[in-house]
């Protein structure tokens, strides 16, 4: 007789259930930026707000078909609400975006001038400069060098951003009322995730599981990192799914929407194998990388003619800083590190990466560009290990898109790095990795054991059958 699993918990009290855990997941987002200041006890919290989303979209496997989309939906809007509740708690990059909007709108490049510059006074306010004398008891303050004080970080450098990163700072400051301080960017980063949960539903709702848009859409990172620190990150996250979305039927608008992706932010170019998974036509190749490059060069071409400087700004003194390009200097490819030389990190990365890359691109699965772009992804996270918790949104998205939850690990290994640091980043991504081989593992035999055979072959390889043994008399 083949074997039931037992039902731990019936459909009817499932939708309850679930409205239960999202209300406890809600509130405790809410009170979470209000925590203590050290690393440590704001990495617990995050985590318990971890393990109620876990719960929650366990319990959403049993909510009946009908109630899926309308219970994703609204735990979306309630769950991405939550990171209205404060000010930016964990991250001060949305003071940056804040400056550079500003100095946009008053028709002057943000790739010129570092905000500590004399030429730009004229535009600092009491919100982003405070006074002086608030550097020396005032949080996430930074002193200039005219005695002066900014909520800006790295105030003394020019503009991280690419392109049309630098479009949406000037578009919310254009929409945004005076005084509004930093509720603009919270909310139209609230805007851009709720837009990234809708395209989920709609695809994953055509493909008949749309409880997986819940991935996203209940994900704390998004309310802590999307919403509350209002990363711009976001905005590369929505074009990065539209453009996987589309890719298979639309080359040419997935290119675009693609080349959108990497003007908001540089990390979705790890996408493109993915996005070419199958397409071993050079035409089918072009008409992607084409109208990509085209739509970056595009997106520059305005800052380009506007600078007088590198419109590049301080992206390669970021790339130093973060010790991506010298193993020893920071706290980069960790895993790595524990088995080879810090000097064999970078070139071991760079052959990983373009084996994964070409393995995608010649064997990946054309209807699903999402699954090989998911792979590249992670496997670069893990490689890398970046220290910065809020570039994992776009992971978090690809998980939602194709279903293997065992990559969130990796997520949530970046806030360790992020909060603490130091040891327990390292024990987090190698716990990420392990539960990332460990489920490859699983679905590996678990393809294998439900493989179909025929009696004259296997209908999957079309190799013959394997011969009957017959058991011996003894």
């Amino acid at each position: 007789m083949p074997r039931t699993r037992p039902v731990l918990l019936a459909p009817h009290l499932a939708v309850p259930f679930a409205v239960l855990l999202l209300a406890s997941l809600a509130a405790a987002l809410v009170v979470l930026p209000r925590g203590g200041a050290d690393g440590g006890v704001l990495l617990a919290g995050y985590a318990g707000c971890w393990a109620l989303y876990a719960v929650a979209v366990t319990v959403l496997r049993r909510v009946p078909a009908r109630a899926v989309v309308p219970l994703v939906l609204a735990g979306a809007v309630a769950v991405t609400l939550t990171g209205l509740a404060a000010a930016p708690r964990t991250s001060t990059d949305s003071f940056r975006y804040a400056w550079d909007g500003r100095v946009q709108a008053a028709g002057t490049s943000p790739y010129d001038h570092a905000p500590a510059d004399p030429e730009l006074a004229g535009l600092r306010d009491r919100w982003l400069f405070p006074e002086g004398g608030a550097c020396a008891s005032g949080k996430d303050l930074v002193p200039l060098a005219d005695g002066g004080c900014t909520r800006i970080n790295r105030p003394a450098v020019h503009t991280v951003y690419p392109p049309a990163a630098e479009g949406w700072f000037l578009l919310v400051h254009g929409l945004s009322p005076g005084d509004v301080r930093h509720k603009a960017l919270q909310t139209g980063g609230a805007l851009l995730a709720l837009a990234v949960t809708g395209l989920l539903v709609l695809v994953t709702r055509g493909r008949g599981d749309p409880w997986r848009a819940a991935l996203w859409a209940w994900c704390p990172a998004v309310p802590v990192e999307a919403v509350n620190n209002a990363h711009a990150d976001v905005l590369g996250v929505l074009f990065s799914v539209a453009a996987l979305i589309v890719v298979a039927r639309r080359r040419v608008t997935g290119g675009v929407l693609l080349g959108l992706a990497i003007g908001a932010k540089m990390l979705p170019a790890v996408l493109l194998p993915g996005a070419l998974s199958g397409a071993r036509r050079p035409s089918a190749v072009l008409r992607v990388l084409g109208p990509a490059v085209v739509t970056v060069g595009a997106l520059y071409l305005p800052y380009v003619l506007l600078s007088r400087g590198s419109v590049l700004g301080y992206l390669g003194g970021y790339a130093q800083e973060e010790g991506y390009d010298d193993a020893s200097a920071g706290g980069r490819y960790l895993l790595l590190r524990l088995f080879l030389p810090d000097a064999w990190a970078l070139p071991a990365v760079a052959l990983a990466m373009t084996a994964v890359a070409l393995t995608v691109w010649w064997r990946g699965d054309p209807e699903r560009p999402w699954r090989g772009a998911l792979l590249t992804t992670g496997v670069a996270f893990l490689l890398m290990t970046p220290g910065y918790s809020w570039y994992a949104l776009l992971l978090v998205a690809l998980v939602a898109l194709d279903g293997r939850w065992e990559w969130l690990g990796v997520a949530l290994a970046g806030a360790v790095a992020y909060l603490v640091g130091g040891d327990a980043a390292t024990a987090a991504y190698g716990t990420a990795a392990l539960v990332v081989l460990g489920a490859a593992r699983v679905r590996s035999r678990g393809r294998n054991r439900n493989r179909p055979r025929a009696p004259g072959g296997d209908t999957e390889t079309g190799l013959p059958a394997p011969p009957l043994e017959v058991p011996r008399k003894r």
